[in-house]
């Protein structure tokens, strides 16, 4: 006798494998492995999010109205074309639900943030991957993949696994080649550690008038607060209706509004965070580099460094966490030879450069 089965693409679906959290003999390992702010988050945001428990026999605000107003305040936006999300995971999800179906295509760069897979498989939808340059988003690529069956087209600028970034007008030349009814994700989860790199933006300019473009955010990196799973999308009204629409209620609890609102207000803590990258990141790839390995150019907090083999990768994993380090191998990426290290503070970047050191003169 045989039970339900699930739609087709559901079962090609590869689950999720978030970064490590626990290092075997360390009660508090040194995790560098999920691009978590290492000065934790605002003050502010954790007094306000202790606040939010006098209340928590009451639901959240199913709009997230100050919230929406926050974000629109700080980015000169419209709040009424502001959609929540449980990070901007949800947003992803929300997009495909409610523009893919079976039979229609997603395209995305070969090297792509696993959530945007999951999220177009579970709507019936067909994955195609284009190739890179050099671990760089390739536009071209993407564009020649780009069928009569394609709805919807992801990019991440900076990208993650990868950290690399491409300037601003490839997205604009990547836009205007794109049929109307494509929907185009501009993914900024890491926008703030590029926006003073010269020829960066986020996206936000395209979104405020085009009529298929989304561009997401995140709290989770910046602003530190990944437990609270709060994103936010900002797209043409008619976008974001279609999403509220599927939206389920009270999808962000008070906590993570009124943290993400406090956090949004602590322009210390943000100028603090930023600089934390700014500086750490030469200083890492500096000590990868040292250390034997192929550091690509980052625009996020974190580093991607690529090693001679696979076997070598696992290797310096594995060595690492012996140690109590915890990094990110990207097997699931399809980047065998590759891990990717998260920018910690002074203490955490001494003791992963002594470990890197040590196993490197073994």
């Amino acid at each position: 006798m045989s039970g339900p089965s699930p739609k087709p693409t559901i079962l090609e679906i590869k689950p999720y494998q978030a970064g490590k959290a626990k290092a075997a003999g360390f009660e508090a390992p040194i995790k560098l492995s999920a691009n978590e702010n290492a000065l934790g988050c605002s003050a502010g945001a954790r007094a306000a999010y202790l606040a939010a428990a006098n209340d928590l026999h009451l639901y959240p605000d199913p709009k997230g109205a100050a919230l929406r107003d926050a974000i629109a305040q700080k980015h000169d936006l419209d709040p009424a074309r502001i959609v929540l999300g449980a990070g901007s995971d949800e947003v992803f999800s929300l997009i495909c639900q409610a523009y893919l179906s079976s039979g229609d295509t997603m395209v995305q760069p070969q090297f792509a943030f696993a959530a945007w897979a999951i999220a177009a498989k579970a709507a019936g939808a067909k994955v195609i991957s284009a190739p890179e340059q050099d671990y760089h988003v390739d536009v071209d690529a993407l564009l020649a993949r780009v069928e009569a069956t394609t709805r919807v087209a992801f990019i991440a600028n900076p990208a993650n696994p990868t950290g690399t970034a491409i300037p601003f007008a490839d997205i604009e030349r990547l836009h205007r080649a794109l049929p109307p009814r494509v929907v185009l994700v501009l993914d900024a989860a890491y926008a703030e550690f590029a926006e003073a790199d010269a020829g960066y933006e986020d996206g936000l300019r395209l979104a405020r008038t085009a009529q298929n473009v989304v561009l997401t955010r995140t709290f989770s990196k910046l602003h530190g607060l990944a437990a609270l799973r709060v994103g936010w999308g900002y797209a043409a009204a008619p976008i974001i209706d279609a999403l509220n629409r599927i939206r389920l209620p009270f999808n962000t609890s008070s906590g993570g509004q009124a943290a993400a609102v406090a956090a949004l207000n602590d322009d210390a803590f943000v100028k603090r965070s930023l600089a934390l990258v700014r500086e750490g990141r030469p200083r890492l790839e500096r000590m990868l580099g040292a250390a034997g390995l192929r550091t690509l150019p980052s625009a996020a907090n974190f580093v991607t460094a690529l090693a001679p083999s696979a076997a070598a990768a696992q290797s310096l994993e594995q060595g690492l966490a012996a140690r109590g380090i915890l990094v990110r191998g990207l097997g699931a990426y399809d980047m065998p030879n590759a891990i990717r290290i998260t920018i910690g503070d002074d203490r955490q970047m001494e003791t992963l450069e002594r470990a890197l050191s040590a196993l490197t003169s073994a």
